[in-house]
């Protein structure tokens, strides 16, 4: 059974989440982690939890998802993986980081691709690649059959969706990727967003008011 951590990063309130089973392989999702007490809380959780890092995944690649790129891989000499649309976000990070104000370490560029259906293994569970884009044009989720729930970085939160006004942003393909396929998983799918509480695929068909259908 998959275990999960979630941690609220930088100031714009990032979720990163650790992910880990029996094995204590563990995943590392969106590390937003920014300031060396972020770095710090989330390394002292790791190593006091006696977990080892295996994956490090990306929903996409927006700046406050991705701050902590460069120490992750460092500290725990693992790839990041990430869906080739939104590399380029990676490869600007610095320019996009300093329009906001916010200074980062360069986030290694040397990436594993992502694709739409691909299984994820950690330990003995897995995570299956669901495309989402129209947040980015390479969002990406993460799905778990078996535990019920999905990663789905910022295409869905509890009672909204992601902003589409950005670079790479489209309203039509966010909403294709939410009612073709993310409501689509089941009701009672737990859903952990990149930003905010956690909720229900049942719970934002009834309440959200970008999915419901009058």
């Amino acid at each position: 059974m998959i275990q999960i951590k979630t941690f609220y990063f930088n100031d714009l309130r990032e979720c990163t989440y650790v992910l880990w089973d029996e094995t204590n392989e563990c995943v590392i999702i969106d590390p937003g982690c920014h300031s060396n007490t972020e770095k710090e809380r989330l390394e002292k959780f790791i190593e006091s939890s006696g977990l080892k890092p295996v994956l490090l995944l990306n929903t996409h690649g927006h700046f406050d998802h991705i701050m902590g790129n460069a120490f992750v891989a460092s500290k725990w000499h693992i790839k990041t993986h990430i869906h080739p649309e939104d590399k380029p976000h990676l490869e600007r990070a610095l320019q996009y980081s300093d329009m906001f104000g916010y200074k980062i370490d360069e986030p290694p560029t040397d990436t594993s691709d992502l694709k739409d259906g691909d299984i994820l293994k950690f330990g003995k569970s897995s995570l299956t690649v669901i495309y989402t884009p129209g947040h980015t044009r390479g969002g990406v989720s993460f799905y778990s059959k078996d535990d019920q729930f999905v990663i789905t970085g910022d295409a869905l939160f509890a009672g909204s969706i992601g902003r589409t006004d950005l670079p790479g942003g489209d309203y039509d393909q966010l909403m294709e990727s939410l009612l073709g396929r993310l409501i689509k998983l089941g009701d009672d799918v737990k859903v952990y967003p990149g930003h905010g509480p956690a909720t229900t695929i049942g719970q934002e068909i009834a309440t959200n008011p970008f999915l419901r259908c009058e």
